[in-house]
């Protein structure tokens, strides 16, 4: 009987997508758990057990590159349906890290005076600087799906967005920057328990939009939109991952990882001192007598 692998040696990394992925979002499990065998308590350890490890890695990268004229950053990108769990990764993953070396942007839908504007344009003042890990809640993708979606924008200029969203994105790795791209997959029936739970709970009112009920109607056509979106924009610079997201614990451990696996790859170090260490001890030290 094969031994069970301890939940700390798996890697949770969702769906990677192949940049020639020809597949329909559909085809995912929104509640399958690929890369980890462990149950809802394993993930919420693999989880805090973790937290270190991401906190440390993105403190070099923000001591090696912040302030630099140039350097090495990350950009977490978090596309999903309303109830998907894009708050809980803000809260608890991204939440783990020291968050001066964090930007967190959440687009909603464009001012008119951002309309006046190429839709990238808005996008773009939010891009991570040197040393810093930049997250959108939401994006630039907003501009292909919910305009596909509602017929806001026709079919030839969605083509179009997406070629400037690919050449957007290679400006950004030719710079330096790793982009890591999720969509969080939530199947439709939990998205109605979830939406549920806002109506029966007091303390979540605040979260439930009415228009949220109305865009369930569109379920099928965000499905299609997804799938179009993500088979035109996954590139070897800058690939998608489906998360599946029905169990949220399972989203957060996984989004974890694929932060972990940028920073990795980055490997920032630490950056030596530009003064004589021991002669600062001295001087210290005599300030201590």
């Amino acid at each position: 009987m094969a031994k069970k692998r301890d939940p700390a040696d798996q890697k949770p990394v969702g769906f990677p997508l192949a940049t020639d992925w020809r597949g329909k979002v559909t085809e995912f499990d929104p509640r399958a758990t690929p890369g980890f065998e462990g149950k809802k308590a394993d993930g919420k350890k693999l989880l805090a057990a973790r937290d270190s490890a991401l906190d440390e890695l993105q403190e070099r990268l923000y001591a090696a590159h912040h302030g630099h004229q140039e350097g090495r950053s990350v950009l977490l990108i978090v596309q999903g349906m309303d109830t998907s769990g894009k708050g809980g990764i803000m809260r608890h993953v991204v939440g783990g890290v020291d968050p001066q070396g964090v930007d967190i942007a959440a687009f909603k839908a464009p001012t008119p005076a951002e309309k006046r504007h190429d839709f990238l344009w808005r996008i773009r003042k939010h891009t991570p600087g040197p040393g810093m890990i930049g997250v959108f809640d939401r994006s630039h993708y907003e501009d292909v799906l919910i305009h596909r979606v509602h017929g806001m924008t026709d079919a030839k200029e969605i083509r179009s967005r997406y070629a400037a969203i690919n050449a957007f994105e290679r400006e950004l790795t030719d710079a330096g920057t790793v982009i890591v791209k999720v969509m969080l997959h939530i199947s439709r029936q939990e998205q109605g328990e979830r939406l549920m739970e806002r109506l029966e709970r007091p303390d979540k009112h605040w979260k439930f939009d009415p228009g949220d009920v109305d865009e369930r109607a569109y379920w099928d056509d965000y499905m299609d939109a997804y799938t179009r979106a993500l088979r035109a924009t996954s590139t070897a610079r800058a690939p998608w991952t489906v998360v599946p997201a029905d169990r949220k614990w399972y989203a957060r451990i996984a989004v974890q990882q694929l932060l972990l696996n940028a920073l990795t790859g980055i490997d920032p170090q630490w950056p030596e001192a530009d003064f004589d260490v021991e002669e600062q001890i001295g001087r210290l030290r005599a300030t201590m007598d």
